[in-house]
């Protein structure tokens, strides 16, 4: 029988005498039901509640009008369908739960497939499938402990029986399966079905957090597993026989518990590899590293030159401080620094001066001062977010206004990170994304040049911090959004800004390219010829502007380019001595040629009519003096003529052709570049070395007739103009370079994968850079 022949599940539960739950836990397990479903339907509702908006979103930047209508008939087939697809949905999440509670849930299993067959398996299945795949590793990723401790608390109720892997009913491989069966009899193509997979990951798939830790409450409080510990041993690296990993639980003789070994979730990790990807590992690994180090050396500092915590308490302390006596001294802390914020928010703080007070604030109100020291646990947490904010204050992407207003968050993220370690391991955690999102924004738009209103947003959210956290994370969600607000608005207007720096070289790089087309005729007519001063300055510096224009306005096939192109030529000839025949021919053809120099003259602007009748009798009176044979006559003529108009407007744009190196002039390393370059992407950004300074800009636009790259600065102005050969010499000198990709990623990302290396350094695991 397939998926979709099943009998509809009902709800009623009939008896569970003949399940494999045990019947003391019956209310229970239908508590955690209701419980599930219920957020399930709410955070599906979410789903469909924004499917139209995302939709017409996209209909609006469809590429064609076909892409378009299927948007809107998808919008009207999702609100038809919607009712079997959420009745479908809830059906298939009750079904798993009643196959637990009848002790028939199995493991999933992998279908095998002939290799000959598997150019037959549908190219949109892979994509579904991996869809689903993707949701449920993030999900996983995220949630290992409350998953873990959920599984092993599943199992008791289940007579003891564990768990297999994904057979978890409420496990997030069962809720994204369900989903793809829901839709799976949906006639939508796999374009509509991907962003409603994007949704449903939004809405109910990242609501899994909060769902995993009321489930694992609800059956705390019930005397499931009340004292449930999970931890991860990880090899350290050294050869030694590995412990076996337990987790067991603390309260055996209780009622309805049992002391059973577990494992982890978390098995070894390699402390001389990479740092890993999984963020769970890495805070692991980060805790395994200190305490190493910490044990190892505890007076030598850390990364950015702090010590440990433990280096500042006393070394013969017998009790630890609680969680209570920590919190208490950071609340005093930060009840200090807002009663002086608007005093130091202009200073960085330093991480040093703050575990000094720390210490200092323990020992004051502890009732044994010279008795009690930090916990190795609560150690590796201060350390830690002493580190990440020295790395803040070290971070060559930051401006250094950004860096001390965000130095001054360090207090109420350690409380933070004391309360709730997922600040370490949840990418979406709201202090970790507030604090990338600011770092970001200062990285993107907060150097000299910008708008001087990010920094003081920043000081407005660091007060709000100060004087409004008390253990409340929706403050961070709240600021989150009121700080985006602000950013993106900051970025439309860099972005316009940037638009209109891309137009403007677009407009005088066709100038540009037309200029060095015009100055090309002009050097073809006077080259190989030795003409008066007032004929070639006036080709060059008068008749090359007209060719612009001529050209711009009526195109190079045009009869008024060629009819320019010939006077110039024909002037250029005048200039030079004739045989009696071409001095006859002169005659013939200077009454047109003189009335096409006024016309382009006219056209070119700036000149009133007596300079221009004066400017072509000079012309002629020179062009009978060399026909006469009389040079001296034209030397007096007077050769001086107002600067190209053109040249002023396109400043120093104008010689920047004469500044790159010709391509054949060009080692082997920069030719190699400069194919290179001609692949880069706009966004691309660089960093220059001028003066020894350094500055780092962003390309913004190249030109594919003069190969011209723009660049702009944080602020999306025009700050540099730049030939591609001229780039590529730079580099090869290495006076501009691509900036590494590292600049985009988040910040505590960066932060908690440098310290890792640091501490692999420190252990011994790495070798220390050269």
């Amino acid at each position: 029988m397939s998926k979709q022949d099943k009998p509809p599940v009902h709800p009623k539960v009939v008896s569970l005498a003949s399940r494999g739950i045990q019947p003391r836990f019956g209310d229970l397990v239908q508590a955690c039901r209701k419980l599930v479903m219920n957020r399930l339907a709410e955070h599906l509702g979410g789903v469909f509640g924004q499917v139209d908006d995302t939709l017409f979103e996209c209909a609006e930047k469809a590429e064609n009008n076909k892409v378009q209508t299927l948007f809107f008939d998808s919008m009207r087939e999702i609100r038809r369908q919607r009712p079997q697809i959420e009745r479908s949905y809830h059906q298939k999440i009750a079904s798993n739960f009643s196959d637990f509670l009848d002790g028939k849930l199995q493991n999933p299993t992998i279908a095998e497939f002939d290799p000959e067959q598997l150019a037959l398996v549908q190219n949109e299945d892979y994509e579904e499938t991996l869809q689903v795949t993707n949701m449920v590793s993030r999900v996983k990723a995220r949630c290992t402990e409350p998953l873990f401790a959920l599984d092993q608390r599943l199992a008791l109720l289940n007579n003891g029986q564990k768990l297999g892997e994904d057979s978890n009913p409420f496990g997030p491989q069962a809720i994204a399966q369900a989903f793809r069966d829901a839709l799976a009899p949906c006639p939508f193509p796999l374009q509509i079905k991907t962003i409603l997979y994007m949704l449903f990951d939004k809405h109910v798939m990242h609501s899994l957090d909060s769902l995993y830790g009321a489930l694992n409450q609800r059956l705390i409080d019930a005397g499931v597993l009340p004292n449930l510990k999970y931890s991860a041993l990880i090899n350290p690296g050294v050869s030694r026989p590995p412990a076996k990993p337990e987790v067991t639980t603390q309260a055996a003789d209780r009622p309805g518990t049992v002391s059973t070994p577990m494992e982890p979730a978390l098995l070894d990790l390699d402390l001389s590899a990479p740092p890993p990807s999984d963020p769970g590992a890495l805070f692991s690994g980060l805790s395994s590293l200190l305490d190493e180090r910490r044990h190892s050396h505890p007076d030598k500092p850390l990364l950015g030159g702090t010590r440990s915590i433990v280096s500042f308490s006393p070394r013969e302390a017998n009790r630890t401080y609680s969680a209570s006596e920590l919190l208490a001294a950071l609340n005093r802390m930060q009840q200090q620094s807002a009663h002086e914020l608007a005093q130091r928010l202009h200073k960085p703080q330093a991480v040093e001066g703050l575990k000094a007070d720390l210490q200092q604030q323990l020992e004051a109100h502890s009732s044994l001062p010279g008795d009690s020291k930090v916990s190795g646990r609560e150690a590796d947490v201060i350390d830690l977010v002493g580190m990440l904010f020295d790395f803040i204050l070290d971070d060559e992407n930051l401006p250094d206004a950004c860096k001390t207003a965000l130095s001054h968050l360090h207090t109420p993220y350690l409380k933070i990170a004391l309360l709730d370690k997922a600040l370490f391991t949840q990418h979406h955690h709201p202090a970790r994304r507030l604090l990338n999102t600011m770092a970001q924004a200062g990285v993107l738009y907060g150097n000299e040049g910008d708008e001087r209103g990010l920094l003081a947003k920043m000081h407005w959210v660091v007060e709000r911090v100060i004087h409004g956290f008390s253990g409340d994370l929706g403050l961070f969600d709240n600021l989150i959004e009121e700080f985006n607000e602000y950013v993106l608005t900051l970025r439309q207007k860099v972005e316009l800004r940037e638009r209109r720096a891309v137009e403007a070289a677009k407009g005088r790089d066709r100038l540009l390219g037309a200029r060095e087309q015009a100055l090309e005729v002009i050097q073809r007519c006077v080259s190989q010829r030795e003409l008066p001063a007032i004929i070639r300055n006036f080709l060059e510096l008068t008749w090359a502007d007209v060719l612009v224009f001529v050209l711009l306005r009526h195109g190079e096939q045009s009869a008024e380019w060629q009819r320019a192109c010939e006077v110039a030529e024909q002037l250029a000839w005048s200039g030079t001595p004739l045989s009696d025949e071409h001095k006859q021919h002169l005659q013939e053809i200077r009454a047109s040629m003189l009335s096409d120099l006024r016309k382009g003259l006219e056209l070119l602007g700036g000149y009133h009519e007596d300079g221009i009748r004066r400017l072509l009798q000079d012309l002629v009176a020179c062009q009978q003096a060399v026909q006469a044979r009389q040079p001296q006559l034209a030397a007096q003529l007077k050769p001086d003529l107002p600067q190209s108009p053109l040249g002023a407007m396109l400043g120093e744009d104008a010689d920047l052709a004469s500044q790159a190196p010709s391509p054949s002039a060009l080692s082997a390393r920069a030719q190699s570049l400069v194919r290179e370059l001609a692949n880069v992407e706009f966004g691309t950004w660089f960093e220059f070395v001028e003066g020894g300074k350094s500055r780092v800009l962003k390309l913004s636009w190249f030109s594919p007739t003069t190969h011209n790259y723009m660049f702009v600065d944080n602020s999306g102005q025009r700050v540099a103009i730049k030939p591609l050969t001229l780039l590529a010499s730079e580099m090869e000198q290495g006076l501009a370079r691509i900036v590494t990709p590292e600049r985009t990623t988040p910040l505590m990302d960066r932060a908690l994968n440098a310290i890792y290396r640091v501490l692999q350094r420190f252990t011994g695991r790495t070798a220390e850079p050269r």
